[in-house]
Protein backbone atom coordinates (compact mmCIF):
# COMPACT_ATOMS: atom_id res chain seq x y z
CA UNK A 1 0.00 0.00 0.00
CA UNK A 2 1.51 3.74 -0.81
CA UNK A 3 2.07 5.85 1.58
CA UNK A 4 -0.03 8.80 2.16
CA UNK A 5 1.27 11.12 4.72
CA UNK A 6 -0.17 14.67 4.90
CA UNK A 7 1.37 17.37 7.41
CA UNK A 8 -1.20 19.29 9.49
CA UNK A 9 -0.54 22.74 10.83
CA UNK A 10 -0.87 26.59 11.30
CA UNK A 11 0.40 28.80 9.13
CA UNK A 12 3.57 29.95 9.86
CA UNK A 13 4.91 26.52 11.47
CA UNK A 14 7.37 25.30 9.12
CA UNK A 15 5.25 22.83 6.85
CA UNK A 16 7.12 24.07 4.23
CA UNK A 17 10.26 23.70 5.64
CA UNK A 18 9.76 20.28 6.59
CA UNK A 19 8.90 19.51 2.53
CA UNK A 20 11.72 21.48 1.52
CA UNK A 21 14.52 19.84 3.78
CA UNK A 22 12.56 16.50 3.09
CA UNK A 23 13.55 16.89 -0.73
CA UNK A 24 16.45 17.89 0.18
CA UNK A 25 17.62 15.06 1.86
CA UNK A 26 16.60 12.37 -0.47
CA UNK A 27 18.85 10.49 -1.98
CA UNK A 28 17.69 7.12 -3.56
CA UNK A 29 14.03 8.69 -4.58
CA UNK A 30 12.94 11.16 -7.21
CA UNK A 31 10.23 13.51 -5.57
CA UNK A 32 8.21 15.29 -8.15
CA UNK A 33 5.96 18.54 -6.95
CA UNK A 34 6.28 21.41 -5.51
CA UNK A 35 6.37 24.24 -2.86
CA UNK A 36 5.09 27.64 -2.07
CA UNK A 37 6.77 30.58 -0.54
CA UNK A 38 5.64 33.86 0.86
CA UNK A 39 6.50 37.08 -1.17
CA UNK A 40 7.24 40.28 0.97
CA UNK A 41 8.25 43.79 0.44
CA UNK A 42 9.29 45.71 3.35
CA UNK A 43 8.12 43.08 5.39
CA UNK A 44 4.80 42.86 4.64
CA UNK A 45 3.37 39.72 2.85
CA UNK A 46 1.75 40.68 -0.98
CA UNK A 47 2.14 37.54 -2.53
CA UNK A 48 2.96 33.56 -2.95
CA UNK A 49 5.32 32.30 -5.55
CA UNK A 50 5.12 28.37 -6.40
CA UNK A 51 8.33 26.27 -7.00
CA UNK A 52 8.46 23.62 -9.07
CA UNK A 53 10.94 20.52 -7.48
CA UNK A 54 12.56 19.96 -10.68
CA UNK A 55 13.59 22.61 -13.65
CA UNK A 56 13.94 26.04 -11.45
CA UNK A 57 11.84 27.66 -12.28
CA UNK A 58 9.55 29.74 -10.21
CA UNK A 59 6.42 32.17 -11.07
CA UNK A 60 4.40 34.26 -8.38
CA UNK A 61 0.30 32.16 -7.97
CA UNK A 62 -1.09 34.77 -5.95
CA UNK A 63 0.00 38.54 -5.65
CA UNK A 64 -2.09 41.76 -3.37
CA UNK A 65 -2.24 43.31 -7.38
CA UNK A 66 -3.35 40.25 -9.37
CA UNK A 67 -7.30 40.98 -10.36
CA UNK A 68 -8.43 37.51 -9.94
CA UNK A 69 -10.46 35.98 -10.10
CA UNK A 70 -10.16 33.68 -8.29
CA UNK A 71 -9.44 35.58 -5.47
CA UNK A 72 -8.45 34.46 -1.80
CA UNK A 73 -8.84 36.85 0.99
CA UNK A 74 -7.07 39.95 -0.48
CA UNK A 75 -4.68 37.73 -3.18
CA UNK A 76 -5.91 37.30 -6.64
CA UNK A 77 -4.78 33.87 -8.33
CA UNK A 78 -3.11 33.38 -11.39
CA UNK A 79 -4.18 30.07 -12.06
CA UNK A 80 -2.22 29.75 -15.37
CA UNK A 81 0.77 29.15 -12.71
CA UNK A 82 -0.59 25.83 -11.73
CA UNK A 83 -1.32 24.97 -14.88
CA UNK A 84 2.40 25.53 -16.19
CA UNK A 85 4.09 24.77 -13.53
CA UNK A 86 2.47 22.41 -10.74
CA UNK A 87 -0.03 20.25 -12.93
CA UNK A 88 2.39 18.18 -15.72
CA UNK A 89 4.58 16.09 -13.11
CA UNK A 90 2.26 15.91 -10.97
CA UNK A 91 -0.12 14.17 -13.65
CA UNK A 92 2.60 12.20 -14.95
CA UNK A 93 3.18 10.95 -11.38
CA UNK A 94 -0.59 10.08 -11.45
CA UNK A 95 -1.29 8.39 -14.17
CA UNK A 96 2.47 6.76 -15.05
CA UNK A 97 3.92 6.24 -11.25
CA UNK A 98 7.46 5.18 -11.42
CA UNK A 99 8.88 3.10 -9.28
CA UNK A 100 10.70 4.99 -5.91
CA UNK A 101 9.13 8.26 -6.94
CA UNK A 102 7.39 10.51 -4.54
CA UNK A 103 5.17 13.34 -4.73
CA UNK A 104 5.88 16.47 -2.70
CA UNK A 105 3.13 19.24 -2.23
CA UNK A 106 3.34 22.09 -0.52
CA UNK A 107 0.66 22.46 -0.09
CA UNK A 108 -3.18 21.93 -0.65
CA UNK A 109 -4.37 24.92 0.15
CA UNK A 110 -7.41 27.20 -0.72
CA UNK A 111 -5.25 29.09 -3.44
CA UNK A 112 -4.18 26.01 -5.15
CA UNK A 113 -7.14 24.22 -5.03
CA UNK A 114 -8.92 27.50 -6.40
CA UNK A 115 -7.48 25.52 -9.65
CA UNK A 116 -10.36 22.62 -10.11
CA UNK A 117 -7.76 20.84 -12.47
CA UNK A 118 -5.22 20.65 -9.60
CA UNK A 119 -8.19 19.28 -7.30
CA UNK A 120 -8.81 16.50 -10.00
CA UNK A 121 -5.52 15.63 -10.35
CA UNK A 122 -5.21 15.47 -6.43
CA UNK A 123 -8.22 12.91 -6.58
CA UNK A 124 -6.43 11.24 -9.19
CA UNK A 125 -2.75 11.36 -7.05
CA UNK A 126 -4.68 9.70 -4.23
CA UNK A 127 -6.21 6.99 -5.89
CA UNK A 128 -2.81 5.82 -7.56
CA UNK A 129 -0.03 3.57 -6.60
CA UNK A 130 2.27 6.37 -5.37
CA UNK A 131 3.83 7.60 -1.94
CA UNK A 132 2.26 11.32 -1.30
CA UNK A 133 3.41 13.67 1.38
CA UNK A 134 1.43 16.65 1.10
CA UNK A 135 1.07 19.84 3.62
CA UNK A 136 -2.24 20.90 4.83
CA UNK A 137 -3.32 23.61 6.95
CA UNK A 138 -5.18 22.66 10.15
CA UNK A 139 -7.97 24.76 9.45
CA UNK A 140 -11.12 22.64 7.85
CA UNK A 141 -11.92 22.85 4.45
CA UNK A 142 -14.15 20.08 2.81
CA UNK A 143 -11.57 19.21 0.05
CA UNK A 144 -8.58 18.59 2.81
CA UNK A 145 -11.02 17.18 5.05
CA UNK A 146 -12.20 14.56 2.50
CA UNK A 147 -8.54 13.55 2.26
CA UNK A 148 -7.78 13.28 6.20
CA UNK A 149 -11.19 10.52 6.44
CA UNK A 150 -9.47 8.35 3.75
CA UNK A 151 -8.27 5.11 4.38
CA UNK A 152 -4.75 4.76 4.85
CA UNK A 153 -4.00 8.43 5.27
CA UNK A 154 -1.45 9.35 8.38
CA UNK A 155 -1.79 12.79 9.81
CA UNK A 156 1.44 13.96 10.94
CA UNK A 157 1.50 17.23 12.87
CA UNK A 158 3.59 19.85 12.71
CA UNK A 159 4.83 21.74 15.71
CA UNK A 160 7.65 24.02 16.40
CA UNK A 161 8.61 21.17 18.59
CA UNK A 162 8.96 18.82 16.05
CA UNK A 163 9.62 20.97 12.61
CA UNK A 164 13.39 20.76 12.58
CA UNK A 165 13.60 16.60 13.34
CA UNK A 166 10.69 15.48 11.26
CA UNK A 167 12.55 15.83 7.86
CA UNK A 168 14.95 13.36 8.57
CA UNK A 169 12.38 10.91 10.51
CA UNK A 170 10.50 11.33 6.86
CA UNK A 171 13.46 10.68 5.04
CA UNK A 172 14.93 8.34 6.32
CA UNK A 173 11.34 6.41 6.47
CA UNK A 174 10.69 7.15 3.18
CA UNK A 175 14.13 5.76 1.72
CA UNK A 176 14.32 2.28 4.11
CA UNK A 177 13.67 -0.33 1.53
Amino acid sequence: MPTRILLEGRPGVGKTTVVRRLAALLHTRKAVGFTTQEIRQGGTRTGFALEPLAGGLRAVLADVDFPGPPRVGRYGIDLGVMERLALPPLRSAATQPVPGELVLIDELGRMELACTAFQDTVRCLFTSEIDIVATVHAKSAPFTDALKQRAGIELIQVTQANRDTLPEALAARLESP
